[in-house]
């Protein structure tokens, strides 16, 4: 493996085992870019992002730029600072800031991004959600040449993951942060031998994975049981599907889709078991196995059902 001088950003939790990774190599991380730090919790003191954290950790330089274009006078000095680090290849994961092209060509390699979705599959800002509401077989990582478009560089390395019926977007987002992790690794080492192979992506394949929001999350139950399955399951941990229950946000974290059929109107609560709570919908019907009542914990629906009971309850499509 080659000695490659790398920068590195990102900033949430997905960022980091790739980071932890490239530190562990015998690669040299120079610098980590990094959000500004945000105010969080009920005293909005400023926190540290993960991926700061692990850099502060690990004595690495950190820089957080509000801005890498030199449209600005700081926009400037930051281009002149990643400059000076003189870099080999940057690496770029879940980052949150755009890339001018002259900041695209300043490392030697160009810059790479770790992207969370089989390109061209999901482009944007939550491709791993989008991909299981949508119902995707499988998802993966894509390790891409970035370019200025929003996710349209040629792809330099793919790793597939199966997406099944029990996952969520917490343990996709699991599994793909540390097959990032992997698959930079593999990517850097073909690199720098020039033994990779860029594929241009196919635009006609393309699908924007929009950015996730509270708003969407209220389930629709006249969708079908499919539908509402793998937005519960993609939403969680956040931002979380809800229906309304007694006029307040009853917020569901898992479901299953049992081979039924109901003639009874969507939003209909049949039946109720410690395995599950059964919901009529548009098309079928959804298990709800866990679940919150506001100002509680999430809990299984036999915990829920030792004090409540849905049944027989309407709830709004």
């Amino acid at each position: 493996m080659s000695h490659l001088k790398i920068i590195y950003a990102g900033t949430p939790d997905f960022a980091v085992p790739a980071l932890q990774a490239l530190i562990n190599s015998g690669h040299e991380v120079v610098a980590v870019y990094t959000q500004p730090d945000r105010p969080a919790g009920r005293g909005r003191k400023l926190q540290f992002g993960p991926v700061k954290q692990v850099a502060v950790d690990e004595a690495i330089p950190v820089e957080q730029p509000l801005s890498l274009k030199d449209v600005t006078e700081e926009g400037k000095a930051a281009q002149q600072t990643l400059q000076d680090y003189q870099c080999d290849v940057m690496v770029v994961a879940a980052y949150g800031l755009i890339l001018p092209q002259v900041v695209l060509d300043m490392p030697t390699y160009g810059c790479l991004n770790i992207h969370g979705s089989l390109l061209p599959r999901w482009r944007g800002a939550a491709p791993i959600q989008r991909a299981i509401q949508a119902g995707d077989a499988e998802t993966g990582v894509t390790i891409m040449q970035m370019a200025l478009g929003l996710d349209t560089g040629d792809m330099l390395y793919k790793t597939t993951c199966p997406i099944t019926a029990t996952d969520t977007g917490q343990t996709i987002h699991d599994r793909l942060a540390n097959d990032g992790a992997d698959a930079l690794l593999l990517t850097l080492d073909k690199l720098s031998s020039d033994q990779l192979t860029p594929e241009v992506q196919d635009e006609s394949l393309a699908c924007y994975a929009h950015k996730l929001n509270k708003a969407e999350a209220e389930i629709d139950w006249s969708q079908s049981a499919r539908q509402i399955d793998q937005t519960i399951r993609a939403f969680n941990p956040w931002p979380v599907a809800y229906t309304q229950f007694n006029g307040k946000p009853l917020r569901l974290f898992m479901s299953s889709v049992p081979d039924e059929e109901t003639i009874q109107p969507a939003g209909t609560v049949i039946g109720e078991s410690p395995d599950g709570i059964k919901i009529a919908t548009g098309e079928g019907v959804l298990n709800l196995t866990k679940l919150q009542l506001p100002g509680k914990k999430a809990m299984e629906v036999g915990d829920f059902l030792n004090g409540h009971s849905l049944l027989d309850h309407k709830l709004p499509s």
